[in-house]
């Protein structure tokens, strides 16, 4: 791996905050992980809707990732414009697909986190007492929708298909899911799990199910795959979620439902990291 020096540049104190940042985002997508059972998704128990990738896999991956955040988080502290910032992801995914034998395991998250932790970077370095998918929105949102389209990923893909936003237009907008679904979601889901910090990632990561058009669900299923995937996941919130009794029984059998359709909500995987990426830079 060859790092930019974005890092080396900045001042010490600056410096060990952006490697603080970059830390607390590869954990956040390790927590991820860690979460079972995640509809579809891999997880440290199986491997989900996937038979490309594994849980080590993943952590190897976030693991690759690390610097990368912080060397995001140093651009943000820096002031850095989009294109700067669009040039270290392009370097972080070179680094991930090295460490995963060419599977894309984080393609969204060094999106979505990297932009994140740039905000992070710069909320620090300013001084500013705003949320970081605003950060995102006012700084970085036009340069977000109007920069180049990749025209064969996933997300593309479903764009031009079904007309859904995606990681680009959620971005752009402020990172609604991730502020106003997911972190209500992970503090309602403590308030109801207490101690068990596994189970109020499961109730997160099925609100989310429950409220995002995820592109990877609409790549993978169609509109069908989607209407599905959100009624599964909405009927285990209405029956209690994990304040359930045999909650976890239950979020298995949606679990191998969506494996038996090959359904695998990755869009939401990434946003429930992000939200405890940012939950962790909170006091």
């Amino acid at each position: 791996m060859t790092r930019p020096l974005e890092i080396a540049d900045l001042a010490s104190s600056t410096r060990e905050n952006a490697e603080r940042i970059g830390i607390l985002a590869g954990q956040a997508l390790v927590l991820e992980v860690e979460t079972w059972p995640k509809p579809g998704l891999v997880s440290h128990i199986d491997n989900g809707a996937h038979s490309d990738m594994d849980a080590d896999m993943l952590r190897s991956s976030a693991h690759a990732l690390t610097p990368w955040f912080a060397e995001l988080a140093a651009a943000g502290a820096a002031g850095a414009e989009m294109d700067r910032l669009r040039r270290l992801g392009i370097a972080a995914e070179t680094d991930m697909l090295a460490a995963t034998k060419g599977v894309n395991t984080h393609r969204g998250a060094i999106f979505g986190m990297g932009l994140l932790a740039a905000a992070a970077g710069f909320r620090d370095s300013y001084g500013i007492d705003r949320p970081l998918g605003a950060i995102i929105a006012q700084r970085w949102g036009s340069a977000i929708i109007d920069g180049p389209v990749e025209l064969h990923s996933h997300g593309s893909l479903v764009a031009r298909r079904h007309g859904a936003g995606g990681a680009r237009a959620e971005a752009a907008a402020g990172m609604p899911s991730v502020h106003e679904v997911a972190i209500p979601a992970l503090t309602e889901g403590g308030r109801l799990a207490g101690s068990d910090e596994e189970a109020a990632r499961v109730h997160t990561c099925m609100a989310l199910i429950a409220t995002v058009e995820d592109s990877n669900l609409l790549y993978r299923g169609g509109e069908e795959g989607l209407a599905f995937a959100q009624a599964e996941a909405r009927r285990f919130l209405a029956s209690g979620s994990i304040a359930a009794k045999g909650w976890r029984d239950r979020a298995q059998a949606v679990h191998d439902h969506f494996v038996a359709r090959r359904l695998s909500p990755g869009g939401c995987a990434d946003l429930l990291a992000m939200a405890l990426f940012v939950q962790s830079l909170e006091p």
